[in-house]
């Protein structure tokens, strides 16, 4: 019996952790990706970005299906979001083409960052309604990372105009259904 107590306990604790434990997985890709991308390799960056945005899935499912959703497990979302969908993307955007504008270039940057930490603390404090306010920054993060693989094919000043379109995107008032 005892055993089977500290068993049923043991998975208990680690069933209330997945949710962390996948959400701590997008956080550390996320750094992976800003780390390798300083180091050159931006292809690995855009891998490591779009492995995050699974882990970023899983997280919520997760948390939904064993109901283990928690105010701690939505503000540690929130800030591996800004690291893996925020500061990532911006400098996988910025090391591939946006440097060669100079502070124009790294405003825009610094912009989307700014623009997607807005986003999720107004996320943070709104109650959940079914839908999202303004392009949520996973979405943007992706569609910012995706346009990466673009860069042989559209001017360079198209990624201005990518990174401030999201930007606005994340910050605007219009309602996106929650799927």
């Amino acid at each position: 019996m005892f055993l089977q107590d500290v068993l049923d306990s043991t998975v208990k604790k680690l069933k209330s952790q997945t949710a962390n434990v996948l959400t701590l997985a997008n956080l550390s890709l996320g750094g992976f990706a800003i780390i390798v991308g300083f180091n050159g390799y931006l292809n690995l960056s855009l891998l490591l970005i779009f492995i995050a945005a699974l882990a970023d899935r899983f997280d919520g499912m997760v948390a939904r299906k064993f109901n283990i959703e928690s105010e701690l497990g939505k503000q540690l979302d929130s800030m591996s979001d800004i690291i893996s969908f925020g500061v990532a993307p911006a400098l996988l955007i910025y090391q591939g083409i946006l440097f060669e504008f100079g502070a124009p270039g790294a405003f825009f940057v610094v912009f989307y960052i700014g623009c997607g930490a807005f986003r999720l603390a107004r996320f943070n404090i709104t109650e959940s309604n079914g839908y999202f306010t303004g392009l949520p920054i996973t979405a943007a993060g992706v569609l910012a990372t995706l346009s990466f693989l673009a860069l042989p094919y559209i001017p360079p000043q198209s990624f201005l105009f990518i990174m401030i379109f999201l930007s606005l995107l994340m910050i605007s008032p219009f309602k996106l259904k929650k799927v």
